[in-house]
């Protein structure tokens, strides 16, 4: 299954103006620029499947038109309105010609993409970081949304941009930066309880979401081979269901949080 994203591009550009620099992509002489509009977002997938040599993908998501990304409310919802009144169109069109089969958003905020649920016909939404052993506030509101109006969800992040794979250590990363202090308070006793029932904490963060039904599937990131074989293992291993039910008692789980089967 192939997806790929609209939205954020990257511009050739002289090597000194090139635009994030120790982000997610190391591209050199590029600078980024977002273009949510019909037009935008037409030429994007257009670039995209020649790249791919496609003639058509599984999923389109409509990348970041989130308050991280964009920095204030104003301008997120601004971006939320251009993909809205443009973008979206072409991705609806284009999923009913049947050059896409699925269309959605990958976005960092629950918040953001429950105002887009609400506001057009999705497929699935990817949210990163948002559903995990560190933080289930999306379960108020957004993952029953989605099982109300049978939207799948892909949990991009699992990890939490690395404290959950990790544990913590001096250089551990929790949502792209360094790990607040209750932070890593908080892992060391998820971490304790994980090792009480002899399971790792990156297992058990990986199958975490997996509990939620409108969660289909997680990404966890890897930058080598042996990284996506350990990932293929843990997400075999059987973990007892008293883990859950340990981390749920010590409040490091929120109650109506679904347990893995």
């Amino acid at each position: 299954m192939i997806s790929t994203k609209i939205g954020r591009l990257l511009d050739l550009c002289e090597p000194q103006k090139r635009s994030g620099q120790g982000v997610f992509f190391e591209t050199p002489s590029r600078r980024e620029r977002f273009d949510y509009s019909y037009d935008g977002v037409m030429r994007s997938l257009e670039f995209s499947l020649e790249r791919l040599g496609l003639d058509q993908a599984d999923i389109v998501y409509c990348h970041d038109v989130d308050v991280i990304t964009h920095k204030t409310r104003e301008t997120a919802e601004a971006r939320i309105e251009e993909f809205m009144t443009g973008g979206y169109r072409a991705l609806d069109e284009l999923r009913a010609s049947g050059a896409v089969k699925a269309i959605g958003a990958g976005v960092n905020e629950w918040e953001i993409a429950e105002r887009l649920a609400r506001a057009g016909d999705f497929d699935v939404f990817l949210l990163a970081g948002r559903y995990t052993l560190l933080e289930q506030e999306a379960l108020t509101s957004f993952l029953p949304l989605c099982v109300e109006k049978n939207i799948a969800v892909v949990i991009g992040g699992p990890f939490n941009s690395g404290i959950l794979a990790t544990g913590v250590k001096a250089d551990a990363h929790y949502n792209y930066g360094p790990a607040p202090e209750e932070v890593q308070d908080r892992v060391r006793r998820i971490q304790h309880i994980c090792k009480s029932f002899k399971v790792g904490l990156p297992e058990a963060a990986l199958r975490f979401p997996l509990g939620h039904p409108a969660v289909v599937s997680v990404i966890p990131g890897a930058q080598r081979a042996s990284e996506v074989r350990r990932n293929a293992a843990m997400m075999s291993a059987k973990l007892p269901a008293a883990l859950w039910r340990a981390l749920k008692a010590e409040k490091l789980l929120r109650e109506d949080a679904p347990p893995p089967r």
